[in-house]
């Protein structure tokens, strides 16, 4: 299982489908085939796995494999049915699929007089799928939101002025972040402030090879000249009425993560519906003063009513300091 987690890992990490690695093994524990899923409308990694066998030669098998094998057609048919009518013996899996429509596959295995267990190493597993687990049960994407603050929680100065507070090491950092994401979020309020072109780049400048879809949220026009028309991606617009509407619309899309970089008003919003999984918090050792605060009103009245997060990691980057932190489950 372990081999199964390190080809997964092979596999894209955006997109809607997961990172997923499969080991077939002859009767003896030895290695017969691997295989990985490398990205929408490939091979299945059991299939890749399967593939790479002369006809025959799965047949009494044991499939290792780090996610439930699927139960559905979609651009590929369903990985249960590759594996029985191959026919293996046995198949181990890690995590089970969480999926609406994909689940299913160890029971239809297991009808099929397969032996079926599963469970192996599923904290490993979970760690590997990581926001397309939160994806698939929840029906919507991950949600990170961003922002870069003074040590008095300050987000701007008082005309408004937010250019830099952090470093140059916290700005790159933010930049990688951004390219590893689906999606990047912000407010009409942003986009006619600061006009930010959305687009994830390198120390020199230079676009990265990832590049978030830029979606942007409220009434208010834009301007045509404004830098996000210009994305390498055509900006997706919602008026910001119904958020969950808005992520179940960009679930349909496949869009797995979504990168908040808005300012206070799109991020109190999203903080206040319940609908943040990871904040990232790019502290700096300044003071600012004033009333532009990172976040506004989030529907907290009194202070049994606090927002409680646990603090998952600390980074130095330069002089300023990153928080990853995620909403207390207990």
């Amino acid at each position: 299982m372990r081999r199964a987690l390190e080809l997964a890992a092979r596999g894209p990490d955006t997109g809607v489908n997961p990172r997923v690695g499969c080991v077939i093994l002859n009767a003896n524990g030895e290695t017969l085939a691997e295989g990985w899923h490398r990205g929408a409308g490939s091979r299945h990694a059991e299939v890749d796995a399967l593939s790479q066998l002369a006809p025959g030669l799965s047949r009494g098998s044991t499939v290792v494999v780090t996610l439930e094998p699927c139960n559905h057609v979609g651009r590929t048919g369903p990985c249960a049915v590759a594996l029985i009518d191959a026919g293996v013996a046995r198949v181990i899996y890690s995590v089970t699929d969480p999926g609406e429509h994909s689940c299913g596959g160890a029971k239809r295995l297991h009808t099929a007089g397969i032996a079926v267990e599963g469970g192996l190493l599923a904290d490993d597993g979970e760690t590997l799928l990581g926001d397309w687990l939160v994806a698939a049960r929840l029906g919507r994407p991950f949600i990170t939101l961003k922002w870069a603050s003074s040590l008095d929680g300050r987000a701007a100065a008082f005309d408004g002025s937010s250019r830099w507070i952090t470093g140059a090491t916290a700005r790159l950092d933010v930049h990688r972040r951004r390219a590893a994401s689906d999606s990047i979020l912000v407010g009409t309020g942003t986009v006619l402030a600061d006009d930010p072109a959305l687009t994830a780049r390198d120390f020199a400048g230079d676009l990265l090879a990832g590049q978030p879809i830029p979606v942007v949220v409220g009434r208010r026009t834009l301007p045509a000249s404004a830098a996000v028309f210009a994305h390498p991606h055509p900006p997706l617009f919602f008026d910001g009425l119904d958020l969950p509407g808005l992520l179940a619309d960009l679930h349909k899309r496949a869009v797995r993560t979504v990168f908040i970089e808005g300012g206070p008003t799109v991020a109190s919003a999203f903080v206040a519906a319940g609908l943040v999984d990871e904040y990232l918090i790019y502290l700096a050792p300044t003071l600012i003063g004033g009333p532009r605060l990172a976040l506004g009103d989030i529907g907290v009245e009194t202070i049994g009513e606090q927002r409680r997060l646990s603090i998952h990691s600390l980074h130095r980057l330069g002089d300023d300091i990153l928080i990853v932190a995620r909403p207390q489950t207990t």
